[in-house]
């Protein structure tokens, strides 16, 4: 008899063993998920997308007035910041879920993927975020002839105005890309960042929630791309979390004018 229950212990470890393989493979299996970018539509890299998935909440985490402040009385800000849009159905997303939490943020737009998401950009003028350049091409503007690369911010500039109705005064250079001479050619302040999620690089909603909250402070400037529905996924549930944390969102103007 104890042979026997000892066997039927041995197969009854086997059987779980193999049923929680099956179930992790099903889960990796599912969690791929499809981009927003198709092949030549950004410059960045992309890998493989990643099997994080969040569920999104619908709480006012993120206020944008009020709040902020730690136990010690020091504030605490985030801002958050999307590049190479706009794109017709993340930035759309995106946008419609700052909008339901009342959170303002910055967009850095290529002027390339301006015609045609005309309203998307109204949207964001009228939601009161910042309305940045990215350039007109995702270039590294310092490998390019100064000539070159002032005509293409100004087209992008030039573009954005036709919308707006003002011309931007903040530009996030590609790769974070910068030198002297576009300094002095162009009335613009250069914005980088302190957070890098290297969203387009794991496409996992999970890691790049886990990258900021893991690296926030009490002022800082969070890089993502709006291009992405796991960085939508992302940022929304990161303004659930750190907001409910006491984190206030702020438009990069107002992190660096504070």
């Amino acid at each position: 008899m104890k042979r026997f229950r000892r066997q039927t212990g041995i197969l009854f470890l086997i059987v779980m063993v193999d049923l929680l393989l099956a179930l992790n493979l099903a889960r990796l299996a599912g969690g791929e998920r499809k981009v927003c970018v198709s092949e030549g539509e950004s410059a960045l890299p992309v890998s493989e997308a990643g099997d994080g998935t969040l569920e999104r909440g619908t709480g006012n985490g993120g206020r944008t007035g009020g709040g902020g402040e730690e136990p010690g009385g020091e504030n605490r800000f985030l801002a958050l910041t999307f590049d190479d849009g706009p794109h017709p159905v993340c930035t759309k997303e995106l946008l419609d879920g700052l909008r339901e939490r009342n959170v303002k943020a910055s967009f850095f737009l290529l002027g390339e993927n301006i015609p045609g998401n005309e309203q998307l950009i109204r949207q964001m003028k009228e939601d009161g975020h910042l309305i940045g350049t990215h350039c007109y091409r995702h270039v590294d503007l310092t490998k390019e002839d100064a000539e070159t690369a002032i005509s293409m911010i100004r087209k992008t500039n030039r573009e954005i105005e036709a919308v707006t109705g003002e011309e931007p005064v903040y530009i996030r250079p590609p790769y974070g890309k910068w030198n002297g001479q576009l300094e002095d050619a162009l009335d613009m302040t250069p914005v980088l960042w302190d957070i890098d999620t290297l969203d387009w690089k794991s496409q996992n909603s999970g890691k790049v929630l886990r990258s900021i909250e893991r690296n926030a402070g009490k002022h800082q400037i969070v890089l993502m791309h709006d291009i992405f529905p796991t960085t939508v996924d992302a940022a929304l549930a990161a303004i659930d979390t750190l907001g409910e944390q006491g984190y206030t969102f702020v438009t990069v103007d107002e992190l660096l004018i504070d």
